[in-house]
């Protein structure tokens, strides 16, 4: 299965563009109360506030919600360790629920239940559920497939979609794109995928010949350059239940 087949036949491809301006552009995000499940150490998270949110992001990993709890306060920002499927807020309070590459790591028997909390803290008539996924197409998923393909996952985490979100919102859309990402060696590369708690890849296992044959084609003059193709699905009004 490739990426294309987990997309809608009228989603919208918005070409090139990067994470935050798509967030931006499609629900705006000054002043707004937002939460992003599964944030790991916050880097998508720490965007949001960068344009106006504030941020509750939830982590469900110990260690690295440790981490974050340690780590220098950001204004707007508060970190909270919790699983997705029982999220510390109460009913119809939230304006958006990210979930930022994390729905296919909640685990399968937790994931529609995470999907129907996420519409239980939505404010029923503006409140947005954005779930960013990467496709599986691009020369980015073609270095991770050999130590981590998640086809199976993904899939799963789209079904999930289809089956608990969509019946729960008046309102949906299907949107992809693509952006650049870049890396300064391989070294980089490998404490990026390799140096997380909330991961479980052995140095050994990304650090393999053909992984490496991969990477350096990409190779450029100014680093190393992938294309990450991203899904985002969209929904909004909450349907009662």
């Amino acid at each position: 299965m490739n990426g294309t087949n987990l997309l809608r036949s009228d989603a919208e491809d918005l070409g090139e563009a990067h994470e935050i301006d798509v967030i931006d552009r499609l629900v705006g995000l000054a002043g707004l109360k937002v939460i992003d499940v599964g944030c790991g150490g916050g880097r998508v998270t720490k965007q949001l506030v960068e344009r106006g949110a504030h941020a509750l992001g939830i982590e469900p990993d110990p260690i690295q919600a440790e981490k974050n709890r340690a780590a220098e306060p950001v204004p707007g920002l508060t970190f909270v360790e919790a699983p997705g499927q029982s999220l510390p807020v109460e009913d119809g309070s939230m304006d958006v629920v990210f979930f930022s590459y994390s729905l296919h790591h909640v685990p399968r028997e937790y994931r529609d239940e995470a999907l129907i909390e996420a519409a239980r803290v939505l404010k029923p008539e503006t409140g947005f559920l954005y779930v960013m996924e990467p496709m599986l197409v691009g020369s980015m998923d073609a270095v991770y497939r050999p130590f981590n393909d998640e086809t199976e996952v993904r899939t799963e985490a789209y079904e999930a979609l289809k089956r608990a979100a969509a019946p729960r919102f008046a309102e949906a859309r299907e949107l992809h794109y693509h952006e650049p990402v870049r890396y300064d060696s391989f070294a980089v590369f490998l404490e990026d995928v390799a140096g997380t708690t909330y991961s479980d890849f052995p140095r050994e296992r990304v650090d393999t010949p053909e992984v490496n044959v991969l990477f350096e084609a990409g190779r450029t003059d100014d680093g190393y350059v992938f294309i990450e193709h991203t899904r985002v699905n969209l929904y909004r009004k909450t349907r009662l239940t």
